[in-house]
């Protein structure tokens, strides 16, 4: 059995796209998923399937979700191994931890987007992109930034989603 993590995009924000975890435990125990645990509200959800490629169980859980609850969501999903790599790339990780965020990405940007996000920072705030993420330092905090999620989808050209520092280091002590 392989352990794999989902990141469900804007799910429980501002009252929109309403899944209650319990629920959504059931689904992914429906879709035949073992050891399914969910953290926080906001759609973060650890399983352990069969080795199968992250594309196949992204369509899988999207489309469950669609035919239950009637709305779209951008699904990422990661290995353990991918989850762990992404930790270990942060080039921030010394800074304060609660202005850390990054925005896991669906696929590896193929554009030059640099110039983009670069024009829409503060000037304390950095940002570095690593394969299948962007990490950023927010002095300011995420609330306060343009470097928002997305602005990430639309200079990158591929779905995202953003999580906190904390929240990402909870889901790989979780995932073990």
């Amino acid at each position: 059995m392989q352990t794999y993590i989902s990141l469900l995009r804007g799910i429980n924000v501002s009252g929109q796209k309403i899944i209650k975890m319990e629920v959504l435990r059931k689904m992914y125990e429906n879709l035949d998923f073992q050891n399914v645990k969910t953290y926080l509200q906001s759609g973060n959800v650890i399983f352990q399937t069969n080795e199968t490629p992250v594309k196949v169980l992204e369509t899988a859980i999207s489309d469950k979700i669609t035919e239950m609850f009637g709305f779209d969501v951008p699904v990422i999903v990661l290995d353990i191994n991918d989850l762990q790599e992404i930790i270990n790339n942060n080039p921030f990780a010394q800074r304060a931890s609660e202005f850390l965020y990054i925005t896991i990405l669906a696929a590896e940007p193929q554009n030059d987007f640099f110039e983009k996000i670069n024009s829409k920072k503060a000037e304390n705030e950095e940002f570095a992109v690593i394969k299948r993420a962007a990490y950023f330092y927010l002095p300011n905090g995420y609330g306060n930034t343009k470097l928002n999620n997305n602005l990430m989808e639309n200079a990158l050209k591929t779905k995202a989603t953003t999580r906190n520092w904390k929240t990402l280091n909870a889901l790989a002590e979780l995932a073990k």
